[in-house]
């Protein structure tokens, strides 16, 4: 027979363990909660299906390899980019198994491909399991779903040791990868990787591979692309690796060298009137490779003049300084990103009630206007500083205003959404009729049915990391004591109601009306935040550390009140009951 609510137990056990909260308090499973478990087993279906219909037994994706910024081996990865995340919410085991198994098969895959016109890919397109050399956009987005691995699996030895070993390309030590310039502080190239930076001028068969019949734009859209020599900002995307080296480890060199290297950036892009350069010379200075122009270089600011994208000055900043204030929360690593979004609302346009940034700038200022307002990065600024002044633009986000109460049915609508997406991909892929003879690397990715963006939003109270090789940023994450594993236990179901500067609303629920389950709530995807209070139907209890158990009756839940200090510790992946 469940207590009634005055009954409440939110007790703290002074131990080694955890704090524990008891809830008994029947609750009837709300429309979301169903909805979210329901999601996290369908996608876990889709995967399954998915997987056999695209990889072969031996892990191999069923595809033409070829390497290359139009079509090359970062592009099988990211077709599974969000799986392991999938897996750290609560997702089937079986889904990291499949992850595991495509992993490890397409890393024999791209050792054995080879581009023979490419001077760093002429042996293998990877070496020493890691892509030979290319730009940060293609790697990153190949590394994303191994970052992610990290919240599931942090005790992988193998996986510290592809950690640790990638990393090491990036800090000047290893010989063969030499992509770091300790002095100047710099990554060498726009082109990088396990066989070190390219420094010459790269040809377009080191940008784009062989030649496809029928398709000469492959090459000839980087005619342009010559000079890769000096530091480009989406080489901050390294800094991914340097983070989970030592969250993994705990080894302060890693540290070090991530805040170092993103430093350097934050210092050279407020030195630049908070505009992010996109060329940083082999000798350190400012445009240094391209006659001090800041906006200048390969995939520059004024790359392709003709052509609206592809300058990415954006994309490695935002993960980059992100990873160095999640180390450290030290605010001083968002001002860049801040600095330079406030320079383009400064000449916006307003045409039709839309508002226009300009996405390039050339020797005659500012140009190419689009809608895009980089609406994600405007999110991590708010969520990391909680300051009302970063929310100026994003007074349409359907999310953020359901954090503020202004949108209430905001969690049932982009569930259903999800659901639709999922069918609507599934259906496609039984329709696709493409073979692995004229299947492209990424040919597959447009039936690709995982998708975590509104998970992390409702159930950690995050932003979506996305697909370039970022690392998660959250409020909570959750694990399950009874199996030892990440992601919520069977039948939990959580909804991030609230987010404060000291606070995180968030409510759990069992929708197991015969078993009792208990989940651990951990206080940032990392454990970097420190948990001070928690308040359980109306009673406040203190806590301390990184994490708690909740014990949830059959059937039960309830709302919590988490108080905490947000970055008050180092992050690092490890289980809760291991710290």
């Amino acid at each position: 027979m469940l207590r009634p609510v005055s009954l409440f137990l939110a007790a703290v056990i002074l131990s080694a363990a955890p704090p524990t909260v008891k809830i008994e308090k029947p609750m009837a499973p709300p429309d979301w909660a169903l909805a979210e478990r329901a999601l996290l087993r369908a996608y876990a279906d889709a995967a399954e299906a998915f997987a056999a219909r695209y990889v072969d037994e031996r892990g191999h994706f069923r595809c033409i390899e070829r390497w290359g910024g139009n079509d090359g081996p970062d592009d099988v990865m990211e077709t599974f980019n969000s799986w392991t995340l999938l897996h750290a919410l609560g997702g089937s085991d079986k889904v990291l198994e499949l992850y595991r198994h495509i992993w490890e098969g397409h890393i024999r895959q791209f050792t054995k491909a080879r581009a023979p016109s490419t001077q760093k890919a002429k042996d293998g397109m990877f070496y020493r399991e890691f892509v030979t050399s290319f730009d940060w956009e293609h790697t990153g987005e190949g590394l994303a779903a191994f970052h992610h691995y990290a919240l599931s699996a942090p005790e992988d030895k193998e996986y510290q040791q592809r950690v640790r070993r990638f990393a090491g390309f990036y800090m000047g030590d290893d010989k063969e990868a030499a992509n770091y310039d300790k002095q100047h502080k710099i990554i060498r190239s726009i082109l990088n990787g396990s066989r070190g930076p390219v420094l010459n001028e790269a040809t377009v068969h080191d940008w784009g591979g062989e030649v496809v019949p029928g398709a000469p734009e492959r090459l000839e859209r980087y005619k342009a692309a010559g000079n890769v020599r000096g530091d480009h900002p989406l080489n901050l995307g390294a800094c991914s690796l340097g983070f989970n080296a030592f969250a993994l480890t705990g080894e302060s060199k890693y540290r070090d060298w991530v805040l170092e290297y993103a430093g350097a950036w934050r210092d050279r892009i407020l030195q630049n009137g908070g505009n992010i350069p996109t060329n940083i010379g082999l000798d350190g200075t400012i445009g240094g490779e391209w006659g001090g122009k800041w906006w200048g270089g390969t995939f520059g600011w004024n790359f392709d003049p003709a052509v609206t994208g592809r300058n990415y000055y954006m994309r490695g900043a935002r993960t980059g300084l992100g990873t160095a204030l999640l180390l450290t929360g030290d605010q001083s690593f968002a001002e860049p990103l801040r600095r330079q979004l406030t320079n383009l609302y400064a000449v916006k346009k307003e045409e039709n009630g839309r508002t226009l940034l300009p996405q390039k700038h050339g020797p005659n200022g500012w140009y190419a206007f689009t809608g895009n307002q980089y609406f994600d990065v405007q999110r991590d600024l708010y969520l990391w500083s909680m300051n009302e002044a970063d929310l100026a633009h994003l007074g349409a986000d359907p999310w953020l205003n359901f954090l503020r109460g202004k949108n209430p049915g905001y969690p049932a609508a982009a569930l259903t959404r999800d659901f639709e997406r999922l069918r609507g991909r599934v259906a496609a892929m039984r329709k696709d009729e493409s073979t692995k003879e004229a299947r492209p690397s990424d040919g597959a990715q447009r039936f690709a049915p995982v998708a975590t963006e509104t998970l992390v939003n409702l159930m950690l109270g995050g932003n979506d990391p996305g697909t370039s090789g970022n690392i998660l940023h959250a409020r909570l994450r959750y694990f399950d004591p009874a199996r030892r594993r990440a992601g919520l236990p069977e039948d939990v179901a959580a909804l991030v109601t609230g987010l404060t500067a000291d606070t995180v609303t968030v409510t759990l629920v069992n929708t197991n009306p015969v078993r009792e389950r208990a989940v651990t709530v951990q206080f940032g995807a990392f454990g970097e935040h420190e948990g001070t209070y928690v308040e359980v139907g109306g009673k406040r209890t203190a806590v301390s550390g990184t994490a708690m158990r909740v014990e949830l009756g059959a059937g039960a839940g309830e709302r919590l009140v988490i108080g905490m200090k947000r970055y008050a510790n180092r992050p690092r992946a490890v289980m809760p009951w291991e710290r």
